[in-house]
């Protein structure tokens, strides 16, 4: 993956917040604290640390592993890694039984990308019961929950809306106002599907722009192909398609091809992946935006390796996003 511009900064950024600033609102109260299991944090060999990812089928989360074995590998007399995804990004039963698994093998922390915002908690919450520290990556678990539960995990990520609302102002800014757009979203009850949606709609209504349809695709590329077929019929005036994700902004750049409506219809994404850069740099996607897979799983684990050390109180940790464009891209 290519560095961007603004790595120096967002590294600098970061390790500030894993030295223990906390993100968000400072004047907000303060979140009960997720102790760190005293025996665990006494033990002079190196942790067993698990990380849970979404659909490993993604390039975005294949990147994220390799990240965080390469942070494992310079980190080795510190921490074992035990890394699994699922293979669909739908099937949360799987996701559950792989957080049980990590439990049952006694792992030290768990970092997880949850494929769903609220079914992910209950798993989550008998893995705190279990002594298990627990840091939540990409994917924020929703506070409405995690409140019935009494519990609080910490979320290390980016701001999801702030990102999207960076893409979609770049593609208004080479529309005409009121330009008709649709938007395909990721799963509804994901919370950084939600996020992404909310920063769309952002720039939509601040920028002028005419939102003509917005459904789920359910961050799958087949799916997002045919979705965008289906509007690109519906509403042939349609002048961007506003994908969630990069694997739908793939699945919506084969359907407009398809459409034989290549350069017609502007199409931006969200998560910076190679392929999408590939078309960014073939003028087949105008942006998409760049939240730093490879590091999202490390700052995740550090962070637990500080909780676990006790040597720091659980809080949020935002990181970056940098929209990437034909003028940001780096050549392969």
């Amino acid at each position: 993956m290519t560095v961007p511009r603004s790595f120096g900064v967002f590294f600098a950024a970061a390790a500030l917040a894993l030295a223990g600033c906390s993100g968000g609102d400072p004047a907000a109260p303060a979140a009960p604290a997720q102790a760190a299991p005293a025996a665990k944090a006494a033990k002079a060999g190196p942790y067993r640390i698990a990380l849970v990812m979404k659909s490993l089928a993604n390039e975005f989360f294949l990147t994220m592993e390799n990240g965080a074995r390469a942070h494992q590998q310079a980190h080795a007399s510190e921490y074992a890694l035990l890394a699994n995804g699922i293979k669909d990004e739908q099937d949360v039963a799987r996701q559950i039984d792989l957080v049980e698994q990590m439990v049952a093998q006694g792992v030290d922390a768990l970092v997880i990308a949850p494929a769903d915002s609220k079914a992910l908690v209950g798993a989550c919450k008998r893995a705190l019961d279990a002594g298990v520290v627990v840091i939540n990556i990409d994917n924020k678990f929703d506070a409405g929950v995690l409140e019935e539960r009494g519990i609080t995990i910490p979320f290390v990520g980016p701001d999801n809306r702030k990102g999207a609302k960076l893409a979609a102002d770049h593609l208004a800014a080479a529309l005409p106002p009121g330009a008709p757009v649709a938007v395909l979203e990721g799963i509804p009850s994901a919370f950084n599907g939600i996020q992404r949606k909310l920063g769309f709609d952002d720039s939509i209504q601040e920028k002028g722009l005419t939102l003509v349809t917005s459904q789920s695709a359910s961050w799958e590329m087949e799916k997002a192909n045919q979705v965008a077929a289906s509007i690109l019929t519906e509403h042939p005036e349609i002048q961007a398609l506003l994908c969630a994700n990069d694997n739908m902004a793939l699945g919506a750049a084969a359907a407009v091809r398809t459409a034989g409506r290549a350069g017609q219809v502007k199409i931006i994404g969200f998560d910076g992946i190679t392929a999408v850069r590939d078309m960014i740099r073939e003028g087949q996607i105008l942006c998409t935006v760049d939240q730093h897979a490879d590091k999202l799983a490390e700052f995740g684990i550090d962070y637990a390796l500080q909780v676990l050390r006790g040597e720091a109180t659980p809080a949020d940790k935002e990181t970056a996003v940098d929209l990437v464009t034909a003028e940001t891209v780096a050549a392969p």
